[in-house]
């Protein structure tokens, strides 16, 4: 009867035993097992595994890709300009041990050192180029020699950089004035450039307008021209045979217009003598 009552007090310290002399790791964890201080072993698997209580204790850390957003630094280009890069990387635990060697496991003190190694390795590269050349020339090779770089010198850390990448690129005020206006001052280069040769376009094609009109009215008048000594001939020869078939009629004809053309107003004066040809047909109705 005493044994199950003794049973009971060694089952429970067997499971207290247990339990504290387990430990699980992860698939998505690294860990490492320590003895008062000292790392023991670190190339753990995920499953479970085992440890001497008190005399060991175990650090797991998270063995996901992990992003650093750094603030926005100021570095110098090559022309001595400031320029404003606002970045972020993305990195990984590499090797469990030289990481809690170096960062103790501190998620901020990796992301200060990790930046002090980037930014470093900005200030190389873009003291190397001009704003121009880092703004919108070669972005994406400053990106992967960053990349390169900041990871050879984060190998120190334990840890790997995947990648480094620019999300902007700004301009202190007083370097943004500077470049708008030597922009300004290209662009209207540019248009007075454009603006001359427009000029020099619109006085080539009003001189052709001009010639071309000078021809084209040339053309014109001595068309109307021979058309209008066609018709006065046509005219003439019309009138000529109409005399020949009727001259005394022709004659009345051309009196009559005559008379129409000269009294067309009350107002209108004429001195003649009275045995003018001009009334030859208003002497008498026979016109004689």
């Amino acid at each position: 009867m005493k044994m199950p009552k003794l049973l009971i007090p060694v089952v429970a310290i067997g499971a207290i035993v247990i339990y504290t002399s387990a430990f699980v790791v992860n698939q998505w964890e690294v860990a490492l097992k320590l003895r008062l201080g000292e790392i023991v072993a670190t190339d753990y698997k995920p499953g479970l595994h085992w440890l001497v209580p008190i005399l060991n204790n175990v650090q797991t850390f998270d063995a996901r890709i992990q992003t650093m957003d750094a603030r926005p630094e100021r570095f110098l280009t090559a022309e001595k300009k400031d320029v404003i890069v606002d970045y972020f990387a993305k990195w990984r635990i590499a090797s469990v041990a030289q990481y809690y060697r170096s960062t103790g496991g501190s998620l901020d003190k990796t992301a200060r050192l990790l930046q002090e190694r980037i930014n470093t390795s900005l200030r190389d590269e873009f003291g190397k180029r001009t704003v121009q050349e880092v703004i919108s020339g070669e972005r994406t090779e400053i990106m992967d020699k960053l990349t390169k770089d900041s990871d050879a010198k984060a190998a120190e850390l334990g840890v790997e950089i995947l990648d480094v990448r620019v999300k902007q690129i700004d301009l202190p005020p007083e370097v943004s004035e500077s470049v708008y206006q030597r922009m300004r001052a290209e662009r209207e280069r540019v248009a007075r450039d454009l603006r001359a040769k427009g000029a020099e376009a619109a006085e080539k094609i009003r001189a052709n307008a001009d010639r071309e009109r000078v021809v084209i009215v040339a053309d014109a008048y001595r068309e109307a021209e021979k058309l209008r000594g066609e018709g006065d001939g046509k005219a003439a020869e019309t009138y000529a045979n109409a005399y020949k078939q009727d001259s005394e009629f022709y004659s009345f004809y051309r009196s009559l217009n005559a008379y129409k053309r000269s009294f067309q107003n009350r107002s209108d004066v004429m001195v003649l003598q009275p045995d003018s040809d001009f009334f030859r047909y208003l002497k008498n109705r026979e016109g004689q």
